[in-house]
Parts: structure tokens; sequence; C-alpha cells
């Protein structure tokens, strides 16, 4: 079936038109709003976006990857920059935890993470976005390092991980009302370790 587009939005082969990719990820946007994840779907996108779904494949190959950018679009977490790790970091969960709890971002993400339990196409878009977020975080650790706050032989990209696993687990239990105290007591144990003096 050939593809119908809007003329002002005509396809320009694999190398995305920036307003065709805008229209869709709106689109995307409002399905999500009005239908949820379970009703979210590339055909609904298509019709909203009046765009051809072999374009929109051709920008994002699933579905998965296609709402991963609509998180990421969505996704304002600040993460400060206080010259100490430990504001840093529980500012920083601080954040992404209002951010999850405030927004339709975090039943997105929530949602990815499941589908991805049972869809390679899932699982592979989220490994790629947890890649790129396990860099990032690790900058915060890395910073820290240069300041002299971490030991040398630590490994910021595995920290990173350490602080992702708690995130996540927040998350998926849905418990991002945690108090300060609570996330604070967690960054501490991760930065100064559990071990007693005899271990």
């Amino acid at each position: 079936m050939a593809e119908v587009v809007d003329t002002a939005r005509k396809s320009i082969g694999a190398r995305r038109n920036p307003d065709s990719a805008e229209a869709i990820l709106d689109a995307a946007e409002a399905v999500l709003v009005e239908a949820g994840y379970a009703g979210f779907s590339i055909e609904a996108v298509a019709r909203r976006a009046r765009a051809g779904k072999p374009t929109i494949y051709r920008w994002w190959p699933s579905k998965a990857s296609l709402l991963l950018e609509v998180y990421q679009r969505q996704k304002r977490v600040d993460v400060p920059d206080t010259g100490r790790l430990e504001e840093d970091l529980v500012g920083f969960l601080k954040n992404l935890f209002a951010h999850w709890r405030e927004t339709s971002s975090g039943s997105v993400f929530r949602s990815l993470i499941a589908e991805a339990q049972s869809d390679e196409t899932a699982a592979a878009a989220l490994a790629g976005y947890t890649g790129g977020r396990r860099a990032h975080t690790g900058q915060i650790i890395e910073r820290a390092r240069a300041r002299g706050e971490v030991a040398a032989d630590v490994d910021p990209a595995v920290a990173a991980d350490l602080v992702a696993s708690y995130a996540w687990r927040q998350l998926l239990t849905n418990r991002l009302d945690e108090d300060e105290a609570t996330i604070r007591k967690v960054v501490r144990y991760l930065l100064r370790g559990i071990e007693g003096p005899d271990g």
C-alpha cells in the first residue's frame, strides 16, 4: 500500500525530516495520554500524525524505541553539582523520583521495563538507552573522583549501576514518595560501604 503523508511533511528517506519527526513524537505523546500504554500502537500514532507506518518504522524500528524517545523527550531531571558527592546523589534521586511521580513518564518507563522481559526488541532498545544513562550518571561519580572524594580505582559505571538499581526498584514497586532521610541513608551506604571493622 502506498504511503500517505501530509504533503507538508514528506519523508526524506532514512534521514529524519525534522517536521515529520516532531509530528510523530507529538502524536505518540498524545496517544499515550489518551489511550495509555496498553492502547498505544504505531497504527494509532501514524493516523494521528498523518504519517505512513513505513516512515515511523524507518526512524524507530520498534514500538519500544519510539516510546523510549518519547520518554527521553519528556524527561527533565536536574543533576546537581554541589561539590559534594552525597548531596549530588541525594539531589539527583529526589529529582528523578519527583519526575517519575509527577509526570506520565514514570508509568511509560515502568511499562517498557515490563515489556522488555518478554520482547527482544524492547529489551534491545532498553539496553541501548540504559547504557547511555549509565555513562551519564557515572559522570557524577567521575566529578567526585576528580575532587578526591572517590578512590581512584572505583569504576564510575559500576557505581552508577548501584544507584540505578535502587532507583529502578523504587519505580517498579511504586515507592517514589521515599523521604529524603531514607534516600540519604541509601546513598551513605553506597558511599561508605557496609563492611564492619573486622570485615
